[in-house]
């Protein structure tokens, strides 16, 4: 009877996988707890999406949250987490320095193995973070990432047995130290027969010491099967999780693996009992979480637009989050033709986010109508060799739409001369926002960036989606921010309290407002007013940034604010000149597909007569409207009321599908009002800012 050892990946992959990797640590603790006393002494507690997003939603560090897990397991049992080559645990690829502290603060925080690998299978984006983690004491588990194309497409090597074979080669070539060999098929769409076939060769090749682990998510059904060819062909380890994170997008279950393993020569060694009781304790623990249904769902549509169950409810999270959900069946469709220009690079975090974030924009804007940043960057060469080469079409479009030359120059050369990347330059964002300089904030700044900054200033978004009856309760606020509709006519009103007296924020004017019982005085009629331009969003997205205030002057094309949709950023830009007159959505806003986002005073507004002494005047009635392009967050305002700014000014910065856009002036002006706010969700086309 051969022992068949597991990694139970609940608590890095599985939480990924279901929730968009939104999960607190006190609530999961109790279940890690119980899985140890069940004998489970292997888990994946974090890296990959699990770094970022406690930043992002959970309002948690992620170093605390290594640590806590350390102290609940103890000193013997192995911790691992998910390291992404050139870009760690960042959405960006880093420089050297970055990378070596990666390692250094992980082995720090109580980690034990890093698994490490690159979405094009690149040695070279192996080769540094690979020496830096064994440098630093953790284990290093050299990675071959899989996927299976889609039937019909030309090519011939790409994603074959022969094809992992020579890529493992290349690693033992190089000679990165590495501790063990793991083969990770994230979209589960690898098939049995070429995972035999692979791990076969892989074995005869390094020989019978050497560790193999394999790694598949059952989101098209196959994970068993996948799991079983692997290991009859000798792998060592393979990956699993437990209820309710397990199935699906997530690993397939212990319990359902060691039933599969029943009467053959393999045996996983658990007690399945023990194993029953741990799941019951996770269930527990989850029980107050919204599982999304795609997340327990077989999908055969994975099977042609390959997309990992560790992004796939990411992106249904964000796209929720953005209001956009009902374009996701576009999306998918449109990634099968995505994947077969941008080079066949492997469906795993970041290569599937360009790919989604490409056939999003494709779904969204028209086909190929603009090239996302990190789509034409990997075409272009920027993050290493791809498996084969990109459609010459595409380069060429990537090269025009983004400014870049196509290159082959390593991508550590390229990031260590960047002065906006490394240690140097995170030192200097620390200290010009008044915040500690320690190697932990250093990294949180580094591959987080500016939502990285925004929590360490204490700017922590709650992004975890609870079942409607667990949702936390918040008490009532007397303040907010709020839109008034007169005239069919939307204003952006925030109001501050203070016992009886409010102070109340018109498009960007201030009024003190006291409440008595009694009629209103009534208001005279306005005076008159110029036209209002309202600036709004494309697509569905977050703001992450707010780049003008309210009272700038933009010109045509300035930047408004920046905006994500779908892990990238794009510059929301005034259409014409004027002077800012609202921006409604705040940095963290949400917004939908034509969300105004700002208005813009063109020729100048007329505020209406006040009726009595003591009665604030009226909005202003005209200026040119400054909108977000698509759905997203506001991240950060960058200009305020009575700022001029040129066209193509930052007026804010949005995030939406964790992609961070500038919203930017289209026309030169000053900014009347800034009706958003950090943190404030929008919809597309909502107005941010409106300007004179």
């Amino acid at each position: 009877m051969k022992k068949i050892s597991f990694m139970d990946c609940s608590f890095r992959d599985g939480f990924q996988s279901c929730v968009g990797a939104r999960v607190k640590t006190e609530d999961f603790l109790p279940a890690l707890a119980a899985a140890k006393e069940a004998g489970i002494d292997n888990f994946e507690i974090g890296g990959g999406a699990r770094f970022q997003s406690l930043y992002f939603y959970c309002q948690e560090d992620a170093f605390d949250m290594m640590d806590k897990c350390r102290e609940v397991v103890g000193p013997d049992v192995n911790l691992q987490t998910l390291s992404r080559g050139a870009n760690v645990v960042g959405l960006i690829s880093q420089s050297t320095d970055m990378i070596e502290l990666h390692a250094k603060l992980f082995k720090k925080h109580g980690v034990s193995t890093i698994r490490n690998f690159d979405a094009l299978n690149d040695v070279r984006n192996l080769a540094v973070s690979g020496r830096a983690i064994a440098k630093y004491g953790c284990k290093h588990q050299v990675t071959v990432t899989m996927m299976s194309l889609p039937p019909g497409l030309n090519e011939a090597y790409a994603h074959t047995p022969q094809f992992y074979i020579d890529s493992l080669k290349k690693i033992l070539d190089d000679g990165v130290p590495f501790d063990s060999v793991a083969f990770k098929d994230a979209s589960g769409t690898a098939t049995a027969q070429t995972v035999y076939e692979t791990i076969k060769q892989a074995r005869a090749l390094l020989g019978n010491d050497v560790t193999i682990q394999f790694h598949t998510h059952d989101t098209a059904g196959s994970a068993v099967a996948c799991n079983m060819a692997a290991i009859e062909a000798g792998a060592n380890i393979i990956d699993l999780a437990m209820a309710p994170m397990s199935g699906g997008t997530c690993e397939a279950d212990i319990l359902v693996m060691w039933h599969r393993l029943r009467g053959t020569d393999f045996d996983m060694g658990i007690d399945p009992e023990k194993i029953i009781k741990a799941e019951k304790v996770f269930e527990d623990c989850m029980s107050k979480y919204f599982i999304p249904p795609e997340s327990m769902e077989v999908s055969p549509k994975i099977i042609f637009s390959p997309m990992p169950g560790g992004a796939l409810t990411a992106n249904t999270q964000m796209m929720r989050d953005n209001n956009c959900l009902d374009k996701y069946d576009d999306a998918i469709a449109a990634m099968r033709e995505v994947v077969a220009k941008g080079g066949f690079g492997t469906s795993v975090t970041p290569v599937s986010q360009f790919y989604f974030q490409q056939a999003f924009a494709n779904a969204m804007q028209g086909p190929w109508k603009k090239i996302t940043e990190g789509y034409g960057k990997m075409v272009l060469g920027y993050f290493g060799k791809t498996p084969a080469a990109p459609d010459p079409e595409i380069v060429k479009l990537a090269s025009e739409q983004l400014g870049l030359e196509p290159t082959t120059e390593d991508v550590h050369a390229i990031n260590d001369r960047n002065p906006k990347l490394g240690v140097a330059a995170m030192t200097k964002r620390l200290e010009e926002a008044g915040l500690p300089v320690t190697e932990e904030n250093i990294f949180i700044v580094g591959t987080c960036d500016e939502k990285g900054l925004q929590f360490l200033l204490g700017n922590k978004p709650m992004g975890i989606r609870y079942k409607e009856a667990d949702k936390p309760k918040k008490a009532a606020a007397k303040g907010g921010a709020y839109t008034a509709t007169v005239d069919g006519k939307a204003i952006a009103v925030k109001v501050d309290a203070s016992g009886d007296t409010y102070t109340a924020t018109v498009n960007g004017k201030a009024y003190k407002v006291s409440v008595a019982e009694g009629t209103a005085v009534p208001v005279a009629a306005a005076v008159g007013g110029s036209a209002e331009h309202e600036i709004k969003t494309p697509l569905p997205g977050t703001v992450v940034k707010q780049v003008v205030s309210v009272g700038d002057t933009v010109a045509e094309g300035d930047v408004i604010l920046i905006m994500e949709a779908m892990k990238m950023e794009q510059e929301i830009k005034a259409d014409k000149a004027g002077v800012i007159a609202s921006l409604p959505a705040d940095a963290g806003a949400v917004l939908a597909a034509d969300d105004v986002v700002a208005t813009i005073t063109v020729e100048g507004a007329v505020a209406a007569a006040p009726a009595a002494a003591d009665a604030p005047a009226a909005a202003a009635a005209g200026g040119h409207e400054i909108k977000t392009p698509l759905p997203g967050t506001v991240v950060k305002v960058v200009a305020s009321a009575g700022d001029t700014v040129a066209e193509g000014d930052v007026i804010l910065v949005m995030e939406a599908m964790k992609m961070e856009q500038e919203i930017k002036a289209d026309k030169a002006g000053t900014i009347a009002s800034i009706d958003v706010e950090a943190g404030d969700v929008l919809a597309a086309d909502d107005v941010v800012a409106t300007m004179e």
